[in-house]
């Protein structure tokens, strides 16, 4: 009986295949073929277990590695169609923890892979100047691939207790006359939130569809503010908060919060949505939400995010400790922040928004938000990925808010449409109404500028207080001059506005240092410093 010899070349399982069985290759085909290998598991996971070695192990990769590729199609099909609703499910807890999940488990299949394409390579078999070479690649590979998929988790897990501790789980909220109000309350730092008086009060409104926004600053010591009609807080104050001079509207919130909260049953924080109501019946306008920001927490948030860049109008002091309690005139000055283009750190940005000394609370109103600009526009991807946990975690110890979490995606898409567009700002104060209008407010008056603000047609030039009687100011801005002329000192063109150059001499050209500015200060020369930092309330984000 004769035996039949196959001939290995004409079988199915081939040995002399170099890829399969690369025992009888040449080194230049073995290391050709080890980077091949690694190519494949970088760009098509289990192609090359399917080619070289495990078939079964290829083919569920492949799988997988299909199913997120029409995954990943389908993301980006959903973005371009309904961004809001991908953005919802990225921010929404359980939508976020299915994709941490998802994403680690690929992370881990993903390095398993590489290790089994490892020992399909066989490094034995491999010259030796071209082993460490291959595992350097294979290492670098690795780290590409399962490395970024592992950050992405670890920065969605970041993100979504960021969002849990700053972002309620409550109802959404719906636009009111097509808009979202938001109330942005700055105050002092400290571990206790509630029943603090808010050192800055401004509304954001959104126009829900096209993104369009506007600022509107209310100076804390507005008196005599309106409670909205369904404001628990208009029983006791039916025409308004009217109890005297200590009766500003950024007392509100400790007056509830140690006298009224019972009237604010189930609700979070009564200070705090009672200043809502205020700020709501004042303006004329239904403020849906919320965000109180610590101005303390504030600076490590700056700080996070690598400072941010402005051109200032003016010097601006880094105030000591108040000496002359009745007129309100500090010690020597602890620091001081320059005119010109500026990098400002968090401690410096934090004064630069907080500073009132030598000007009013309107200069220092205008220069909050030139920051709340600057950080819009200057928190960049690059700083955001890598410096996120920072700036998260900066985020939980300064923000917090009655903002559900479920309804965040909707609001960051809308943010994403603010970003760009020009942002119009009304300030219940100078430049747009008269210095002691605070006092003894128009509310018919107010009211009428706020809904002429907000409506579409009204859109005046970027960067321009929307201002249409003659209040001081008005005919400055219509007429595009100076708003300085007429108005106390300080009170200057809107932020954002870069048509002023900033004072850095004095009228006879010396140039203004520190040290100018503390001499006149040991002098006692209040007025001298006053006139040369009048202009500190211009400011624009660079």
């Amino acid at each position: 009986m004769t035996t039949m010899h196959k001939n290995p070349s004409q079988s199915g399982g081939a040995l002399t295949d170099p890829v399969r069985y690369p025992s009888g290759a040449s080194a230049p085909v073995r290391t050709k073929r080890a980077f091949v290998l690694v190519l494949l598991t970088l760009f098509i996971p289990g192609s090359a277990q399917i080619v070289a070695g495990d078939r079964k192990l290829g083919r569920t990769a492949l799988r997988v590695t299909l199913t997120v590729w029409a995954l990943g199609i389908l993301a980006l099909v959903i973005a371009a169609v309904n961004r809001t609703m991908l953005l919802s499910i990225v921010t929404h807890p359980v939508g976020s923890l299915v994709i941490i999940v998802v994403l680690v488990a690929l992370a881990l299949g993903w390095a398993f892979l590489f290790l089994n394409t490892l020992r399909i390579i066989r490094p034995a078999l491999l010259a030796p100047g071209m082993r460490p070479i291959i595992a350097v690649v294979l290492a670098v590979a690795t780290l590409a691939a399962s490395g970024s998929l592992g950050y992405l988790a670890y920065v969605l897990n970041v993100s979504r207790n960021a969002i849990g501790s700053i972002f309620n789980a409550g109802p959404a909220i719906d636009p009111v006359d097509g808009r979202y109000n938001f109330l942005m309350m700055g105050g002092d730092a400290g571990d206790d939130r509630t029943g603090r008086r808010p050192d800055s009060l401004s509304v954001i409104s959104v126009d829900a569809k096209t993104g369009e926004s506007a600022i509107i600053s209310v100076p804390r010591n507005l008196q005599n503010a309106q409670f909205s009609e369904d404001s628990p807080m208009r029983q006791v104050y039916p025409d308004g908060y009217n109890c005297g001079n200590e009766c500003l509207i950024n007392a509100v919130n400790t007056e509830v919060t140690n006298n009224y909260q019972d009237l604010y049953p189930g609700v979070a924080d009564p200070g705090a949505q009672a200043t809502l109501e205020a700020v709501s019946g004042t303006l004329g306008i239904t403020v849906q939400a919320y965000v109180l920001v610590d101005m303390d927490g504030f600076a490590k948030l700056i700080d996070a995010m690598g400072g941010i860049r402005i051109k200032a109008g003016g010097w601006v002091p880094i105030s000591g400790p108040v000496t002359d309690e009745a007129n309100g005139i500090h010690g020597m000055p602890d620091g001081w922040i320059p005119a010109g283009d500026v990098h400002l750190n968090g401690f410096q940005a934090l004064w630069y928004g907080r500073s009132r000394e030598f000007v009013d609370d309107y200069a220092r109103i205008a220069r909050q938000q030139c920051v709340q600009q600057a950080m819009l526009r200057q928190l960049d991807p690059a700083t955001l990925l890598t410096k996120f946990e920072d700036i998260a975690n900066a985020g939980t110890k300064v923000v917090d808010s009655n903002i559900s979490s479920g309804q965040l995606g909707s609001f960051v898409d809308l943010a994403l449409k603010s970003k760009n567009q020009p942002v119009k700002r009304l300030t219940i104060g100078p430049p747009d109404f008269d210095a002691s209008f605070s006092t003894v407010p128009d509310f018919d008056l107010i009211h009428a500028r706020v809904q002429e603000l907000l409506t579409p047609s009204a859109t005046p030039k970027a960067n321009d207080s929307l201002v249409t009687d003659g209040s001081p100011g008005a005919s400055a801005v219509m007429a595009g001059g100076d708003l300085a002329a007429g108005l106390p000192a300080g009170q200057l063109p809107s932020p954002g506005s870069t048509d002023f150059t900033p004072v850095t001499t004095t009228p006879d050209g010396t140039l203004i240092t520190e040290e100018l500015l503390n001499g006149l200060k040991a002098q006692g020369d209040e007025q001298g410093i006053r006139d040369l930092v009048a202009t500190n309330g211009q400011c624009a984000p660079l």
